[in-house]
């Protein structure tokens, strides 16, 4: 939530983009209600990725790429308007392009189905400016280990 910055210290409610992206949660909730529901998730996993600037475009489609080869039975789709791959309907990992949030970089992340875990502590998210040779091993080794 985004503050007003007045005396008050009230908030405003939502930002735009949060609003954007709970906008995006519904319509992704009713076109799973549709017949033919993992086509037009599909579909609407590459139509949020289309229509990502291009940089975030660019890092979006190969990491797409990049998980639909290592784990082929994670499903697109999109989760709260970004480009996400779940496992028996619940989400195992997104991609967040930078322009999402207005944020300095994008990201790759992961949610609690993905079998990362490693002791008391590890990471559930990655920043990404670029996909490199090194990016795209590291990548598919998180989504090896994620779908175990």
């Amino acid at each position: 939530m985004t503050s007003t910055g007045t005396s008050t210290g009230t908030s405003t409610g939502f930002s735009e983009s949060e609003r954007a992206a709970m906008k995006a949660r519904a319509e992704e909730l009713k076109v799973a209600k549709g017949g033919n529901k993992r086509v037009k998730e599909e579909q609407a996993c590459l139509d949020a990725i289309a229509d990502m600037p291009d940089a975030d475009r660019a890092i979006a489609e190969r990491i797409h790429a990049i998980v639909l080869d290592v784990a082929p039975g994670l499903a697109a789709k999109t989760w709260y308007g970004m480009p996400a791959y779940a496992e028996d309907g619940k989400v195992v990992c997104f991609f967040k392009g930078s322009a999402k949030f207005g944020e300095r970089y994008a990201s790759f992340g992961f949610n609690e189905p993905a079998r990362l875990d490693d002791g008391p502590m590890w990471p559930t998210a990655f920043a990404v400016t670029a996909v490199t040779d090194e990016v795209e091993k590291a990548v598919a080794d998180l989504v090896r280990r994620a779908v175990g």
